[in-house]
């Protein structure tokens, strides 16, 4: 198979790197919009037109399903995008949802989203979550990660001191979803600041679940090509694919 994934910037290729480990495709086509990242700080409106022009993008291929790998994306447009494509497209957030439903039993248990301010706003993570039973949700914008993480800070007294501004006044929850493919890169930071408790939901792993339990894609021993697109700075992208696919 032949797929697609769509992020607003580099975000996307933290699933990319688990799809990359799980062996699950012959081609991967990875398109970032890096000259109009990020996502999260713009207009619904502004953010399908986006994401429906990315579609126009992946047109040039003949791929068989597309990862909307962001979670903005996911959040906005993900109606849209199918509505006018020819092949399946899927999100991360349903499949984010039905990992920690899988991995965590508890309805009232305390649940800490973290992701952009326009995922939060969309509500979609915690109306899903309430609609699956859970009682105990907090939704936490915390955009200031991304840049950080964009410039290669990934640990570190900066990125501490962000967390403790975001997360003083948060109790240590049961499970966090990491609901912007950024946070996946300080993940091992972020179970630390919590004293390594809470169960940590990542769009990778759980994309690469839902593949396997919707769609039937079972993890082969090819290795898969990996082809990177851009809409600025193709080589900036390059670069941290390189070394984010590394760690």
């Amino acid at each position: 198979m032949k797929i697609g994934v769509f992020d607003s910037g580099a975000g996307g290729l933290s699933v990319v790197k688990s799809l990359l480990e799980h062996h699950l495709f012959d081609e991967i086509i990875y398109y970032g919009d890096t000259a109009r990242v990020p996502y999260g700080t713009k207009d619904k409106n502004t953010i399908i037109r986006y994401s429906l022009e990315a579609l126009e993008f992946f047109n040039n291929f003949d791929i068989d399903l597309l990862i909307t790998a962001c979670n903005t994306v996911s959040a906005y447009a993900l109606k849209e995008m199918r509505e006018a494509s020819s092949y399946a497209v899927t999100g991360v957030i349903e499949p984010g949802i039905l990992a920690l439903e899988n991995k965590l039993e508890d309805k009232d248990a305390p649940i800490l989203i973290i992701a952009t301010r326009a995922t939060v706003a969309s509500g979609r993570y915690q109306n899903e979550l309430r609609e699956k039973g859970y009682t105990n949700i907090t939704a936490l914008q915390t955009g200031l990660f991304v840049p950080l993480v964009e410039e290669g800070i990934h640990d570190g007294p900066i990125l501490e001191s962000v967390m403790d501004y975001y997360f003083r006044d948060i109790d240590t929850p049961a499970a966090i979803i990491l609901g912007c493919t950024h946070f996946p890169l300080i993940s091992k930071v972020l179970a630390k600041y919590f004293d390594n408790t809470p169960l940590l939901i990542h769009s990778g792993e759980a994309i690469v679940e839902f593949l396997e339990r919707e769609h039937g894609i079972k993890e082969q021993s090819y290795d898969t090509q990996l082809k990177l697109f851009a809409s600025d700075n193709v080589d900036g992208l390059r670069k941290i694919a390189k070394e984010w696919l590394a760690e």
